[in-house]
């Protein structure tokens, strides 16, 4: 039997480049982890109104009805889900000496919220149609599901009917929104 041996001859230069790949395979990786945080500040709940709105004019009896200009909530309270209502409330409307023949009670005039415009994550809407107003706030508009920053706006339509007895002038009161 005849048996013959071959050396192979493999270059110093990738014998090491191999067994440096393979001791890099083998070591253990090292790792540093750096916890990182950031806040997203919260802010308020904001609403905005005219200053000031002529409805315009009529004889007694009869009545004027107007849009009051745009009402707006604005919530940049960054909440996840979170809700608001925006109440409307009236004084009487006088002139003169606001005697009782100068005034007009803030019962005889007549809110409808009508379409509320979401902007944002929200779901806006206004219960109030043909609602006399009183002193007493009650709800003019509701909002659910608020995410992040959102807004909700509207034009109410108001309604007021003059008695009667309501002698001429121009009879200034204060309709007032708020919210929470």
């Amino acid at each position: 039997m005849n048996v013959t041996s071959r050396t192979i001859r493999v270059p110093a230069a990738t014998v090491a480049g191999l067994v440096a790949i393979l001791s890099l395979l083998a070591m253990p990786v090292a790792h540093a982890a750096t916890t990182t945080t950031f806040t997203v500040a919260s802010g308020g709940l904001a609403i905005s109104a005219p200053a000031s709105v002529n409805l315009g004019s009529a004889s007694a009896p009869g009545s004027i009805s107007a849009a009051l200009g745009q009402v707006k909530v604005d919530d940049t309270r960054g909440a996840l889900l979170g809700s608001y209502s925006a109440s409307v409330s009236s004084s009487d409307f006088t002139t003169g000496g606001a005697t009782a023949a100068e005034t007009i009670a803030a019962s005889s005039v007549a809110y409808t919220g009508g379409v509320v415009t979401p902007a944002g994550t929200v779901v806006c809407a206004s219960p109030l149609a043909n609602a006399a107003l009183s002193a007493t706030p009650q709800a003019a508009m509701n909002a659910t599901g608020a995410t992040g920053t959102n807004s909700c706006t509207w034009n109410p339509a108001m309604t007021v009917t003059l008695p009667a007895a309501a002698v001429a002038g121009t009879y200034t009161g204060t309709i007032t929104h708020s919210v929470a």
